[in-house]
């Protein structure tokens, strides 16, 4: 694989990349509590200043950008990396936020509560093809307590949400399968990409697997955490993998097809832009830094 090019530094732990048609690359900088466009040359701009700690992003069917607020966490620096660390004395609660690209405004569109849900620590999110949105929910970590949680269905009008997996591990990275048929979940402390069949718009099948609604597709060996994810046009999940520092790309069968190294131990997120969705930008999270590199396969065209 070609080598990578290093498009940002400076950022403060960078998540959520959504490439644009116009070559830039809006992404969360997660520490900092806002969304900041990358541009080709290396600039950056402030879109939005959700607070808290906004976290996965996604193009919604209306245009506007939704965004998974995790509440924020704190931070420890070691090494010469930005850490995570718990949940913060200001943590601002769990929430879905949509915000206007040409204005910066934010709209949060669901909040702990709501339909009787428990949002504590919204983490990543993916569009359906019938417009609505799966999104995972880390939740939080307290000393000597760690949340249960779990993956939610939402509609953009407002008028849906429901946890539909529930309980799942920690689970962080989400992404459909090309047809649309399987949704992906990594989990980040168990450190597997779980697999669930999908029956209907928010809907999966409860007995897919043997002790619930998903199955164990993938866990590698070693001490290692999953993170975000991206899916190939062909169908390999793409996995950001801690630790190991890398990308793990495993077959929808569920074997290691090949693991892409990288220079930063909290390696988070991969998207795919540029006219054949070749270019993989890859956010290095602990070092600040957006890099990009040649991709041998295209990634999955998103839904929006």
């Amino acid at each position: 694989m070609s080598a990578f090019t290093t498009i940002a530094t400076g950022l403060r732990f960078p998540e959520g990349p959504v490439a644009m048609p116009d070559g830039s690359v809006i992404l969360v900088e997660i520490a900092a509590g806002r969304i900041t466009r990358v541009k080709p040359d290396g600039s950056t701009e402030t879109v939005a200043e959700p607070g808290g700690g906004p976290n996965g992003l996604a193009i919604g069917p209306d245009g506007k950008l939704y965004c998974c607020n995790n509440g924020g966490f704190d931070y420890v620096e070691r090494g010469g990396l930005l850490i995570p660390h718990g949940q913060p004395d200001d943590y601002s609660g769990g929430r879905i936020e949509r915000i206007d690209l040409a204005t910066g405004a934010v709209e949060t569109l669901y909040k702990h509560g709501d339909f009787g849900c428990v949002l504590r620590g919204p983490n990543d999110i993916v569009f359906d093809a019938h417009g609505g949105f799966w999104f995972t929910d880390h939740g939080k970590n307290r000393p000597r307590e760690r949340d249960i949680t779990g993956i939610f269905y939402a509609k953009v009008d407002g008028s849906h949400l429901e946890e539909v997996v529930f309980p799942s591990e920690n689970p962080n990275g989400v992404g459909l399968s090309p047809d649309g048929a399987t949704l992906y979940a990594a989990e980040t402390y168990t450190c597997r990409l779980m697999a669930f069949r999908i029956t209907a718009p928010g809907k999966i099948d409860p007995t897919m697997g043997l002790g619930g609604a998903g199955i164990p597709l993938y866990r590698p060996a070693g001490y290692k955490f999953f993170d975000s994810l991206g899916v190939e046009e062909n169908g390999n999940i793409c996995v950001a993998t801690i630790g190991e520092s890398g990308i793990s790309v495993i077959s929808p069968e569920g074997d290691l097809l090949e693991f892409v190294p990288t220079p930063d131990p909290f390696t988070t997120n991969i998207c795919w832009g540029g006219p054949d969705r070749r270019t993989a930008y890859i956010t290095l999270s602990g070092t600040g830094q957006l890099v990009s590199m040649e991709w041998p396969r295209p990634g999955l065209k998103l839904a929006y």
